[in-house]
């Protein structure tokens, strides 16, 4: 079989009925090697390659799959699925404080790794400049994707996690601009032009996103949908249209869908538990359809002659332009070497650096295939060597916190149009403080009420002494005035206990007003 850039036939039932069943089978493997992964520490990322390759002409499959334009495409798209999940899912508490030093790493940063990694390109492997600055732009990018999903059973500082996932997210844009000048016809002749092409597209990029998130967040609060399955459509809808409208604008598309989803991800949408599951499921599937397609895209064994080269770059990417970049960066805000070390270490490569090997395919450019190579074994071998070793590091310089310390409870909120209320649906998890509180020592403000407790699968109406367990689900009726404050009440008591607030635990304060 094979796939290529020619003119092929038009696609008949019977095909769709043979790509239905391939790629069902495709996601099915490839959810199994999510548990496989999880449980071995490495990224999953590289079982979806593996799948890709195995699948491809030098694999089992015997697919001859060498379409670079298709797989940039569906790249981009899939990447703007993966930036809207993570988006949605940052805690703009939690980046608030890491803001200055994340946003540093990813312009400075970028800069200094792109410097040095291009150096040694140069230098070392004999590269020419060009493909130098192409490859050292490539792979100065982060993936929060490849990076969590080593560390989520770790929980570490809200500083570094704010500053890991801000950056990741933050240094896409700069990034996929520089890989794009160095990847056109012609040098750049001038390096402030460049300087101040960035600037504009990420200026541009950040307003559209945080205007968009802004105005669809305001719009899923005040407007009830007919059904709840629609608030998590209308969500990622208004996601790619912050990506859609920021690149039309010539500005960052990448950074306005983060932004956006960002915003709306701290906004206390309608229905949001579910919003969360929905976006989880897609930025999964694009995961494994990018990195399948990426595995079909490489040719194993041509691979040979540039595994010495990727390891070469790899290695001074990881330990001196990577940790250099943290250094310069990091050390005006006055961060722990212990930190500065485990985000050195923790700037993996993922998603993003392979997806962008493929536009100076696209472009033409000279030597595009062996950068590709360069690229995918890097990304492999390092990946391999730094995923595995993350949670050990993280304990290692005791950056590992409590688990219980993590858990937190669940509210899924529905608007409640007509009778101006809100329905708040609250899960108690294992390890919440909310467990042996009393219902009247909840203190919810005025306008507020637990109306009804769901325990063992059966419901009962509570009264004021019912005594909360874990695994409780609550449903919480508060009109719209103090629907926020009982959101925080509830957060706080489930943080601190039933002294929380008198306390000063859960940040709500001194004590609840009735």
């Amino acid at each position: 079989m094979s796939v290529s850039q020619g003119r092929e036939r038009p696609l008949t039932v019977h095909d769709l009925n043979q790509l239905l069943l391939v790629c069902s089978l495709v996601l099915l493997i490839a959810v199994a090697a999510v548990r496989i992964s999880s449980r071995s520490g490495l990224p999953s990322l590289l079982a979806y390659l593996g799948i890709g390759i195995a699948m491809g002409q030098d694999g089992i499959g015997g697919i001859k799959f060498d379409n670079a334009e298709l797989t940039q495409v569906i790249g981009y798209a899939a990447l703007v699925v993966i930036l809207a999940e993570g988006g949605l899912g940052t805690k703009w508490k939690e980046i608030r404080p890491a803001l200055p030093a994340a946003s540093t790493l990813a312009l400075a940063g970028v800069a200094v790794s792109v410097g040095v990694t291009a150096a040694a390109a140069h230098y070392l492997t004999g590269l020419e400049w060009r493909q130098a600055l192409i490859i050292g732009a490539i792979v100065s990018s982060t993936d929060a994707a490849a990076v969590f999903s080593v560390l989520r059973k770790i929980p570490l500082p809200a500083r570094v996690t704010g500053t890991l996932e801000a950056e990741s997210g933050f240094n896409d844009a700069p990034v996929v601009i520089l890989v794009v000048a160095f990847s056109h016809a012609g040098p750049v002749e001038h390096w402030y032009v460049l300087l101040g092409e960035i600037a504009l597209q990420l200026a541009i990029g950040a307003a559209i996103g945080l205007a968009v998130g802004w105005l669809g967040s305001w719009g899923l609060r005040h407007v009830a949908l007919p059904a709840s399955g629609l608030y998590p459509i209308a969500v990622m809808a208004i996601a790619v249209v912050a990506y859609a409208g920021g690149a039309l604008s010539h500005g960052s598309g990448f950074l306005a869908v983060y932004l956006a989803a960002m915003v709306m991800g701290n906004a206390k949408l309608p229905h949001w538990p579910a919003t969360r599951g929905f976006a989880d499921g897609l930025g999964w599937i694009a995961q494994i359809g990018m990195f399948v397609l990426l595995g079909l895209l490489v040719t194993p064994h041509e691979l040979g002659d540039d595994i010495l080269p990727a390891l070469l770059i790899g290695l001074v990417l990881t330990m001196v332009a990577r940790p250099l970049s943290v250094v310069l960066c990091l050390v005006p805000f006055r961060v722990p070497w212990q930190e500065q070390t485990l985000m050195s270490w923790a700037g993996l490569r993922g998603a993003v650096p392979i997806i962008l090997a493929t536009i100076p395919m696209v472009n033409g450019v000279d030597g595009s295939r062996r950068i590709f190579n360069i690229v995918f074994v890097l990304v492999v071998v390092y990946t391999l060597v730094q995923g595995p070793t993350l949670p050990w590091l993280a304990r290692r310089l005791r950056l590992g916190g409590d688990a219980e310390a993590a858990s937190d409870l669940g509210i899924e909120s529905a608007p409640l149009e007509r009778l101006r209320g809100h329905l708040l649906s609250v899960a108690i998890p294992e390890h919440s403080k909310m467990h042996g509180v009393e219902i009247n020592e909840l203190r919810l403000p005025s306008g507020a009420a637990v109306t009804l407790v769901v325990r063992d699968g059966t419901s009962f109406v509570p009264l004021p002494t019912t005594v909360l367990r874990r695994g409780d689900e609550l449903l919480v009726v508060a009109t719209d005035p103090v629907r926020d404050a009982a959101e925080r009440r509830l957060h706080a008591v489930g943080r601190g206990g039933k002294l929380a607030g008198w306390l000063g635990t859960g940040g709500d304060g001194p004590g609840p007003r009735r």
